[in-house]
């Protein structure tokens, strides 16, 4: 088990997986699955398109879409970019298993993994890392 952090510049995707990667060979790993829980409420964990940024926009726009920050919340004690980023979160989820093959995630071609801010400012993420196999 381990913890990795990460810095974001508030809202946004921001790429973990060669962190991750390389935590893996800290390890030793080799093969067998990583679990990833981001320990937090306003953002989330994705695996998603690592070649085409308009991807990510798109995301973040239609995550926008769903949850606007002008919905009429009732809680918005932490500003008004708190209760739509919780909404983010529980439609994108905070963990994710991911297979491991010879030490390393067994991500697709085009594939990250990324911590997706939902605040507009700059936080701390924590993750809490558990690889189970060989």
């Amino acid at each position: 088990m381990g913890r990795l952090v990460a810095r974001t510049q508030g809202r946004g995707f921001y790429p973990v997986g060669r962190w991750l990667d390389d935590w893996l060979a800290e390890q030793g790993a080799r093969d067998g699955e990583l679990t990833v829980f981001l320990r937090h409420t306003s953002a989330s964990l994705t695996v998603q398109e690592n070649a085409d940024p308009d991807v990510q926009d798109d995301l973040l726009d239609a995550l926008d879409r769903l949850a606007p920050e002008d919905a009429g919340w009732r809680h918005s004690m932490e500003g008004p970019d708190d209760m739509p980023a919780h909404v983010k979160t529980v439609l994108t989820g905070v963990s994710l298993q991911i297979p491991v093959v010879a030490g390393r995630l067994d991500l697709g071609t085009w594939q990250d993994v990324y911590v997706i801010e939902h605040r507009t400012e700059p936080h701390q993420r924590s993750m809490t890392l558990r690889y189970l196999g060989t």
